[in-house]
């Protein structure tokens, strides 16, 4: 699919409205229920650009949580204590996947923030997930896949008009990016930091001690794709 054509842009004054790519390629996701908007798609991709990153920088399922061009919440698949589940409204007795953790804990971030918000998922998206996602008030989910129960579920919300999205994960998008503001175009080369040990090798305290968990944190915590 080359081009995509959206209900309205970000008013729905703003018609018509479309995504396409300039080199005339076909277009990497794929819309398997729904309708995505302008602002919709605009949350998918800078949340997956992100889950991306992350994934590649802690070897950890991630998943964000975005409103508006913003994230409202990113995460880590690691495991939640029995406080955890508290904090982030999960069930004690959840059986939960890795990336349903990063999840939970991307969503939990901010809970008000995240109300309405687009999901990025770095992985595919299995039913532990989907249970968790079914209840939210949500827009949509953008993820390199998922399983036929998880896709059911999600399907089934917002009485069948939830926008569940699949991305081409081998895509790889072009080295220069571009945006238009006012009619003036903005050119720059990508964002490609890469967030790895040797990124955090230089430490300058007197305790050059880094834990596991704490370069974890760290690579979150670095500087994330900025809006385009």
């Amino acid at each position: 699919m080359q081009e995509l054509e959206l209900k309205y842009g970000c008013n729905p004054n703003q018609k018509p409205s479309r995504v396409y790519m300039e080199d005339g390629s076909d277009l990497p996701i794929t819309v398997l229920n729904g309708r995505p908007g302008y602002i919709n798609l605009l949350d998918a991709l800078n949340g997956y650009q992100l889950v991306k990153e992350l994934k590649t920088a802690t070897g950890l399922p991630a998943a964000t949580s975005f409103k508006h061009v913003s994230p409202a919440g990113a995460a880590v698949g690691q495991p939640l204590n029995d406080t955890e589940k508290q904090i982030y409204w999960v069930a004690p007795d959840a059986d939960l996947s890795p990336l349903a953790c990063a999840y939970a804990r991307a969503r939990g971030a901010d809970r008000m923030s995240s109300f309405g918000d687009f999901i990025s998922l770095s992985d595919v998206c299995d039913e532990s997930t989907a249970l968790l996602i079914k209840p939210e008030v949500s827009d949509g989910v953008i993820a390199p896949g998922y399983t036929d129960e998880a896709l059911a579920i999600l399907s089934a919300k917002k009485k069948g008009n939830y926008c569940v999205l699949r991305i081409d994960e081998n895509y790889t998008p072009a080295p220069t990016e571009r945006k238009q503001v006012y009619g003036v175009t903005f050119e720059q080369g990508r964002n490609e930091l890469k967030i790895d040990d040797e990124l955090f090798s230089n430490v300058v305290t007197k305790n050059k001690e880094i834990t596991a968990q704490a370069r974890i944190d760290m690579a979150i915590h670095s500087p994330i794709p900025s809006a385009t």
